[in-house]
């Protein structure tokens, strides 16, 4: 790389800080959001100085203040490819593939997120990227009217094609590349009060799915929420009514615990916000349109494929036993069915339920380790394990969160999911990393490392 040219880290993270920006200026909200979690996550270090000194040693109190992960909705197969390039310059990849239709939202998906441990060290910024599934939508006549809708729009600036053109040929962006490549990027996640579509089709769409309705409708898929990562969720929770925020009753995932796992959200209810709908001959009739939340996350450790199979059969059991019951009843029955997943790290270690890195003792003794095999380093104390970070989502917390934010109930529609997936990868141009296997991978370079320092 040209000394000149800056780094995909470099421009993630002018990218994600501005979009912060823009999204605390359009929603004020977010920035409340943002005080409460830094406060929780100063209270959390200050209340506990093992954490703080854990999260010191894998250098996560860096990228914590930076940590925030966001969502869009895209309409075609050409945007989300265009998307994958946008997304390129800033050193995201696709990891992944979610079907959201299990839960009755007419969507498949997936995350955009650095890979490599340095990079996600840098900034682990991650977009959850939706594509509509236009077949889902029953009415063929309102299917092809939403196809025709989105065919005639286009959701990225000229500036920003050439530019990703000018990235492609020459490999990288000077600083000044880089700050106008952000500036027009940032243009196809702002919100517009003005749609393109009348009141009419605005509430034929919404009538079939309110999120058919957000994806048609506007002329770009507007960032509909940036969360930021907090040490303690049920605090911040609990703490959002206080500050004038209203949370959902239950938070997303599993329950509380020692040790952490995967992902817990939750979030505050979408805004109705006020919408000019266009009316012919250049009037404008008024409506209103609810779609853009806030959210905050607490992520745990990650569970290799025998732990998320247990995780799997547990929030099954809780959900078939909780249908139609209070939150209360429902952190109850998700508590107890739970108390089955080891919630101690040597466990979760032992029986191979979760990924840890192997990470070199400070202060070890490399001369007394020489030539020991991993257990015994393990054993002596030279090497320790530190919990690898779940980086990535869930399909039951993410369809959650969307239908408690867009008042659905959500009926089961798998279709064909194989074809679904295949439509979806040959759109993206690439099939999604398989989470599992950056996670073993990350172990497994761990390992050598290790024993590499005590060879």
């Amino acid at each position: 790389m040209p000394l000149s040219f800056v780094t995909t880290d470099d421009i993630r993270t002018r990218f994600s800080r501005a979009m912060s920006d823009m999204y605390q200026t359009e929603v004020p909200q977010y920035g409340t959001l943002l005080e409460i979690v830094a406060q929780t996550n100063a209270d959390a270090m200050a209340a506990d100085p093992l954490l703080k000194a854990r999260l010191e040693g894998a250098g996560e109190i860096e990228r914590l203040n930076l940590e925030r992960h966001g969502a869009i909705r895209l309409g075609t197969a050409q945007e989300l490819a265009t998307m994958a390039r946008v997304f390129g310059v800033m050193g995201m990849q696709p990891v992944g593939y979610y079907d959201l239709s299990v839960a009755g939202i007419p969507v498949h998906s997936t995350a955009f997120r650095p890979v490599d441990d340095a990079a996600l060290a840098a900034n682990p910024f991650r977009v959850f990227t939706s594509l509509l599934r236009l077949e889902l939508i029953k009415d063929e006549d309102l299917r092809e009217e939403a196809r025709a809708i989105l065919a005639a729009r286009d959701i990225f600036t000229p500036r920003l094609r050439e530019l990703l053109d000018l990235y492609e040929t020459s490999g990288g962006f000077d600083s000044a590349q880089a700050d106008e490549f952000v500036a027009e990027a940032l243009e196809t996640f702002r919100w517009h009060e003005a749609a393109p579509v009348s009141l009419q089709t605005y509430q034929r769409m919404h009538d079939a799915h309110r999120l058919i309705a957000d994806v048609v409708c506007f002329r770009g898929p507007h960032i509909n929420h940036l969360t930021p990562r907090t040490l303690d969720i049920d605090r911040t929770q609990d703490l959002m009514p206080a500050h004038g925020i209203a949370p959902k009753d239950t938070i997303e995932g599993p329950p509380n615990r020692r040790v952490m796992i995967l992902l817990r959200q939750t979030s505050f209810k979408a805004l109705e916000e006020k919408i000019r709908f266009a009316a012919g001959e250049g009037a404008e009739a008024a409506g209103t349109h609810t779609a853009r939340f806030g959210e905050i996350e607490q992520r745990g450790v990650a569970l290799t494929p025998k732990g998320r199979a247990l995780y799997d059969r547990l929030l099954s059991e809780v959900m078939s036993r909780t249908r139609k019951v209070s939150a209360a009843e429902y952190n109850r029955v998700l508590n107890e069915v739970f108390a089955a997943f080891p919630d101690d790290e040597a466990t979760l270690f032992t029986e191979d339920l979760a990924y840890f890195r192997y990470v070199v003792t400070p202060g070890a003794d490399r001369a007394a380790g020489r030539g020991m095999d991993l257990a015994a380093l393990l054993e002596a104390g030279l090497v320790t394990l530190e919990p690898i970070v779940y980086e990535d989502f869930l399909p039951v917390s993410a369809a959650g969160i969307f239908q408690s934010n867009l008042g659905e109930g959500g009926e089961r529609d798998y279709g064909d999911e194989n074809a679904a997936e295949r439509e979806f990868i040959a759109a993206l141009g690439a099939e999604p990393l398989d989470p599992f296997e950056m996670y073993d991978a990350a172990r497994q370079r761990s390992i050598r490392e290790a024993l590499a320092a005590f060879a």
